[in-house]
């Protein structure tokens, strides 16, 4: 893997010594977050209280079918259970679909074109989500048109550093993910507030216009971007073992993410449900928005970039140059998701569940924004850096797959909602996320020696 130059031969370096085209990159996905985490922080409220009721479920097309699907695999649901079984699998196949996302791009049209046309398919999917008809329609051109901007988009932060620029690697994710966490902190605050005025599908047609300013945002910086993203012919060679071994390590990492990403996940459905019923929402006249908390969360991600850069610096200076690993921060990452959730169990075991100050969901999704940062970001530096080239954006979809199995197992999750007690539920997704930190203690030494003795 080799870094972009400009047309001089020279690095084409941006603000902080960052390649131009990363700040492309972040700016491309912090629009296409503004629209996903607007729409997100809507969906499963708009599922609750109009779409899946009398009078609204009956005009969704090929809805009947489709409840009848999902009630042979999981039994009769309510509606709350059903909205979240149904959130849970649409954000599972947006992170399931990377995968084939990336093997189309590594195959046949390269990461770029791959960019180009997903987000053509999600500005038609969130349109689509502004009328109920259409709504499972929505739901699958959201899925495909994501899985082929995700993965691909990520992959191409990777192909902007050499193979040997590790630090700069982990800083450029972060800034990407910093991308991340500026449009998802302005779609739940301007969606949100859209939805409350005027209704839900108002926010979600703002959602729509969103992605097509990330789409124009993506064209601009097109030449900044690594020629790596075009299809290569060394895709088409046979992986070595060494390589195959690789992968290995790489997978029994995502195992561990696994862990911290359903209770992560837990709090873009219920969450919001959770807070709808049991905090007290009125500031004298004003009723805060209910996707407002999700804002939080990533408002915290961008906040501590500076914050967690100084810690790993000062970490560094105290081991000989050497910042915390890959592993360890992933595990710091679960801790943090872990200790979240045990606000919640702390604010309801001390106050009780009803009337609830909004300080304790907004420290809830403060710690998850700040969590995120140690486990994500760092988890995508590293399969960019340690997959093999022939099948590097293929991984990095299968990094996404991770994101998969979390969202539907928190789905399942969330339908537990109604029949445990509320410091139960979120106990739960304590020890879920703890078992992730667990994990590391455990067999971080052996994975990291691994990927050390990699080639």
């Amino acid at each position: 893997m080799t870094a972009i130059v400009d047309e001089t031969g020279a690095p084409a370096r941006g603000i902080f010594e960052q390649p131009k085209g990363l700040y492309y990159l972040a700016a491309t996905e912090a629009w296409e977050r503004f629209s996903y985490y607007g729409m997100t922080a809507l969906v499963v409220l708009y599922m609750v209280n109009q779409l899946l009721l009398p009078g609204h479920v009956e005009n969704i097309a090929g809805f009947p079918a489709f409840r009848a699907a999902l009630e042979r695999v999981f039994g009769p649901m309510s509606t709350q259970a059903l909205a979240s079984q149904i959130f849970g699998l649409y954000s599972g196949f947006v992170y399931f679909t990377p995968v084939l996302g990336g093997w189309i791009a590594d195959r046949f049209v390269g990461q770029r074109n791959a960019v180009v046309a997903g987000a053509v398919l999600m500005s038609a999917g969130h349109l689509a989500m502004a009328f109920d008809q259409s709504f499972l329609l929505a739901l699958a051109l959201l899925i495909l048109g994501s899985g082929l901007l995700k993965g691909n988009i990520s992959a191409q932060v990777g192909g902007l550093y050499s193979a040997d620029d590790e630090t700069n690697r982990v800083r450029g994710y972060t800034v990407f993910s910093m991308g991340i966490n500026v449009g998802a902190v302005c779609g739940p605050i301007v969606c949100g507030l859209l939805a409350q005025l005027y209704g839900w599908h108002t926010g979600f047609g703002a959602a729509a216009l969103f992605i097509l300013i990330g789409l124009v945002t993506y064209l601009v910086g097109y030449r900044h971007l690594p020629a790596r993203a075009e299809r290569s012919n060394s895709v088409s060679r046979a992986l070595t073992s060494d390589e195959w071994r690789r992968i290995g390590i790489i997978c029994a990492v995502l195992a561990i993410v696994l862990f911290p990403a359903t209770s992560y996940f837990q709090s873009f459905n219920t969450a919001a449900v959770w807070s709808q019923d049991h905090v007290n929402l009125a500031l004298g006249s004003f009723v805060i928005p209910v996707p407002w908390f999700n804002a939080v969360d990533a408002m915290f991600s961008i906040l501590a970039v500076p914050l967690v850069f100084a810690l790993w610096r000062r970490q560094a200076e105290a081991r000989a140059g050497i910042e915390p690993g890959d592993l360890e921060k992933i595990g710091i990452g679960a801790w943090l998701v872990a200790s979240a959730n045990v606000i919640l169990v702390a604010a309801i075991v001390v106050f009780g569940n009803d009337g609830l100050s909004p300080i304790w969901p907004f420290l809830y999704f403060a710690m998850m924004g700040l969590a995120f940062l140690f486990y994500w970001p760092v988890t995508l530096a590293l399969v960019s850096r340690a997959a093999p080239a022939p099948v590097n954006a293929t991984m990095m979809g299968v990094a996404f797959l991770t994101l998969f199995a979390a969202s539907n197992i928190m789905g399942r999750l969330g339908g537990l909602y109604e029949t445990l007690s509320p410091a139960m539920f979120w106990g739960l997704h304590a020890v879920i996320a703890a078992a992730g930190g667990v994990a590391v203690l455990v067999f971080g030494g052996v994975i990291t020696r691994g990927l050390r003795t990699d080639g």
